[in-house]
């Protein structure tokens, strides 16, 4: 197809979004019923003796998990599920998606149209299908060209280290699935909005069709930093609300909808051009948020850094009324639980959080604390006056 005939081919799509809303499908019916009610829970890692009681331990019985190359197929998933149901647990999604040609998550070749795209799109499809026939009911979708951006890790004040990201640093830089993009150009050349436009609707239209029939939710991730130009590639779409509008307006599908990373979200503070409880508000009465990332962050870009979520710019309890206020049922984590009960300048290189080597199983003291915020905020806005 040449360019412009693309174009003409997107301006017919994106034009009239009340039109396109219009005429929405009734396929999903096949989508597997989630019970009513905000969902606490976390991301799972593995379903292990030590965890899975850990977990329990904490009250938890919603889990959100991610997938490995020897477990994205159907029979994997039906396997990962039948493993936590066995435990007790309900798996709400299996995201951050995986084909054989690596991730399905922050695809370049789909969001810059680069070789390989349909290739990816098809394996994308099939990952939808296989969660479909496994009965995981969502899946998270990111849509970023160059990754997720930051130049490092800070201590704050309290004493613990965090993420972040300082804009005017020679370390910042973007990294997804092994790759590290920088700037001036991450590609080499300068995308235009129309492009990116152009190559969400040429993607989300080959996805609306599988994901209804499957029975599959699924809600994409803002940019994360949402900053509206890095390194060349315009975030014009999942970083600022009209965007996430226009975007959800084109899907035109009951299956597709609004992962609401508040961290992600705080990072980009006015440019976004609506606050996560506007968001909250605009999308979950239109039952079009699906899952929720609870962090916060010290402020907004120009610079920020991660932070436990009563230690941010933002008051998060604001969001968990607008949740109970719109009924949200669908299933909200702690995101980027940060390692506590460590110095973060005594860390010994090559391990992870709180000093734990990879695979080592200990309790997280960071996990524990932020679901017992989390749960404290949400019973005291259940019992607000309505």
């Amino acid at each position: 197809m040449s360019t412009s005939e693309s174009r003409r081919d997107f301006s017919k799509l994106a034009v009239g979004g009340a039109a396109l809303l219009a005429t929405a499908t009734n396929s999903s019916a096949k989508m597997p019923s989630v019970p009513p009610g905000i969902k606490i829970g976390v991301s799972g890692g593995q379903p292990t003796p030590e965890n899975l009681l850990y977990l329990k331990q904490l009250g938890v019985t919603w889990v959100s998990l991610g997938a490995s190359p020897a477990t994205a197929t159907a029979e994997g998933f039906i396997k990962i599920r039948e493993q936590w149901e066995a435990g007790g647990f309900k798996v709400y999604n299996i995201g951050s998606g995986v084909g054989p040609s690596g991730s399905l998550h922050n695809m370049e070749e789909v969001t810059l149209n680069l070789p390989g795209r349909d290739k990816k799109i098809e394996e994308y499809l099939n990952y939808i299908r296989y969660l479909g026939k496994a009965g995981i009911p969502y899946s998270t979708y990111a849509h970023m060209g160059n990754g997720i951006w930051r130049s490092g890790r800070e201590t704050l004040p309290r004493g613990y280290s965090g993420s972040s990201l300082d804009l005017s640093s020679p370390d910042a830089k973007g990294t997804w699935a092994g790759k590290t993009f920088t700037g001036p150009l991450s590609h080499g050349r300068e995308y235009s909005k129309e492009e990116i436009w152009e190559n969400y609707t040429y993607f989300i239209k080959k996805v609306v069709p599988v994901a209804e029939e499957a029975g599959v939710r699924i809600g994409i991730h803002p940019d994360d930093p949402p900053q509206p130009m890095l390194a060349g590639v315009p975030r014009c779409i999942f970083s600022n609300f009209e965007g996430y509008k226009r975007a959800i307006e084109i899907a035109n599908s009951p299956n597709i909808g609004v992962c609401l990373c508040c961290g992600s979200w705080l990072e980009g503070g006015k440019m976004t051009g609506a606050d996560p409880v506007q968001m909250i508000k605009y999308f979950g009465p239109k039952k079009k948020l699906f899952k929720i990332h609870f962090r916060n962050v010290s402020g907004p870009l120009p610079h920020f850094t991660e932070t436990m979520i009563d230690d941010g710019y933002y008051d998060m309890s604001k969001i968990m009324r607008a949740l109970v206020e719109v009924k949200f049922d669908g299933i909200m984590i702690p995101d980027h639980v940060p390692g506590l009960g460590s110095n973060p300048a005594t860390e010994s290189a090559g391990r992870g959080a709180a000093g734990r080597t990879p695979g080592e199983f200990r309790p997280s003291p960071a996990l524990a604390y932020l679901l017992g915020c989390m749960n404290s905020m949400l019973v005291a806005a259940q019992g607000m006056p309505k």
